[in-house]
C-alpha cells in the first residue's frame, strides 16, 4: 500500500505530466499558470490564456486553431466524469435510473469548466515536454 501511494505522489510532483495538467502550470517549466485566471469558474476568463510563459518563453498557442484536438480530449474526459457520476448515484447512493441520469446531466454542467482546462492542460502536455534544465536555469538567471 505505502508503495502505491509513494507512486501515486510522485506522479504529482513537480517536474511531472499530472502536475502540469492539475495545476494548469506550463507544461516545460511548471513554474507559471497558462491562464490569466487560474479559477475557471471566474466568468469570461474561461478560455484566456497567457501568449508565453514568462519564465521559459514557451509560446502555448503553438500553432492557430491548436486547442481544437483538445475536443476530443474534452469528450473521454466527460466521459470519465458521467461514468464517475453514475457509479456514484446508482452504486452508492441507490438513486434510480432517472436520478442517475439527472446527476450525470448535472455533474457535467457543474464541471465543465474544469473539463474544458483539464482537456487543454492535457492536450498541451502531448506536444510539450518537461525540460529540468530550462527551469533550473531560468531559476539561476532569476536569483543573480
Amino acid at each position: 500500500m505505502n508503495y502505491l501511494c509513494t507512486k501515486q505522489l510522485q506522479m504529482l510532483k513537480k517536474g511531472s505530466k499530472g502536475y502540469s495538467i492539475l495545476t494548469g502550470s506550463c507544461p516545460k517549466c511548471h513554474l507559471e499558470s497558462m491562464y490569466v485566471a487560474k479559477n475557471p469558474y471566474k466568468p469570461g476568463h474561461l478560455f484566456n490564456m497567457k501568449e508565453r510563459c514568462s519564465h521559459c518563453n514557451t509560446k502555448y498557442k503553438i500553432e492557430p486553431s491548436f486547442f481544437y484536438g483538445a475536443m476530443y480530449v474534452s469528450y473521454a474526459v466527460g466521459v470519465a466524469f458521467a461514468v464517475a457520476a453514475f457509479v456514484i448515484a446508482k452504486l452508492f447512493i441507490g438513486a434510480s435510473l432517472l436520478n442517475s441520469f439527472l446527476a450525470i446531466v448535472a455533474t457535467l454542467v457543474v464541471f465543465m469548466p474544469v473539463i474544458i482546462r483539464v482537456s487543454r492542460n492535457i492536450w498541451i502536455n502531448f506536444f510539450i515536454h518537461y525540460d529540468a534544465d530550462s527551469t533550473a536555469s531560468n531559476l539561476r538567471n532569476t536569483s543573480s
